[in-house]
C-alpha cells in the first residue's frame, strides 16, 4: 500500500497547478476520476488557478466525447463491460484533441452531445500560446493517451457506491477495476473525502 500525506483542498489545487505551470509549450493533463469524484469541477478549479497565474488553461469533459447511444447501449443499458469498453470515444479524444493540440495548437472542445444524442456541432478552437488543456473524466489512464501529466482522484469501492446515483451504480465495478490497474498517475489523490484529500507520498 502506498503512503499518503494529508493535504488541504486548496493545497492540492496549488500542487496540480504548479506542476502544470512548469510544463513547456502546449500541454494536456488528465484529471482521471469517476463522475462521483466530480473531476470536471476539479479541473475547472485548477484551470482558474492557472489563469490567475498567467497561464492559459481550458477544460474538456470526457462526457463530450461519448459514443452515440446506439453504440453505448447496443447490448445492455446497464452493462459494466460496455461502460468500460464502449461508452467513451478515447480514439476520438486523441484524434480531435490530444494530437492536434500538441501538433498544431488546435482542438475540438466537444464531439457529441450526450443528452441530445447528436453531434455537438462544436467548432475547432485555436489555443493561445502555452495553453494547458485539462481533460477530465472516468478511466482515462491505461489507454495509451498522450498526456503530459496525469492526476487521479481515486475513490474506494465503498465511497464510489455511496456517492454514485442508484441508476449509475452499474458503473462502479468497471471504475474500481480500472482504478486498480497498473498505469499509475503522476499525482495520485485519495479522494474518498474531497474535503480531506491525501496525496501519495514520493
Amino acid at each position: 500500500m502506498p503512503a499518503f500525506t494529508a493535504i488541504t483542498p486548496d493545497g492540492l489545487i496549488d500542487l496540480v497547478a504548479d506542476r502544470a505551470a512548469r510544463l513547456p509549450g502546449y500541454a494536456v493533463i488528465a484529471v482521471d476520476g469517476a463522475d462521483a469524484a466530480e473531476p470536471v469541477s476539479f479541473a475547472r478549479t485548477v484551470a482558474e488557478r492557472l489563469r490567475n497565474g498567467g497561464r492559459a488553461a481550458e477544460v474538456v469533459s470526457l462526457h463530450d466525447f461519448v459514443r452515440p447511444a446506439s453504440l453505448r447501449l447496443e447490448y445492455d443499458r446497464e452493462s459494466e463491460f460496455s461502460y468500460r469498453t464502449a461508452w467513451f470515444d478515447y480514439e476520438a479524444l486523441t484524434r480531435e484533441v490530444l494530437t492536434p493540440l500538441h501538433r498544431d495548437g488546435r482542438w475540438l472542445p466537444a464531439l457529441w452531445d450526450e443528452r441530445a444524442d447528436r453531434s455537438a456541432r462544436a467548432r475547432i478552437r485555436t489555443a493561445t500560446a502555452g495553453t494547458v488543456l485539462l481533460v477530465a473524466g472516468p478511466m482515462l489512464l491505461a489507454r495509451g493517451l498522450a498526456f503530459d501529466l496525469t492526476v487521479s482522484l481515486r475513490m474506494s469501492d465503498a465511497a464510489l457506491r455511496r456517492r454514485t446515483a442508484p441508476e449509475d451504480r452499474f458503473t462502479v465495478t468497471a471504475l474500481s477495476e480500472h482504478g486498480s490497474g497498473g498505469d499509475e498517475p503522476d499525482i495520485l489523490v485519495a479522494w474518498d473525502h474531497p474535503d480531506r484529500p491525501a496525496v501519495r507520498a514520493g
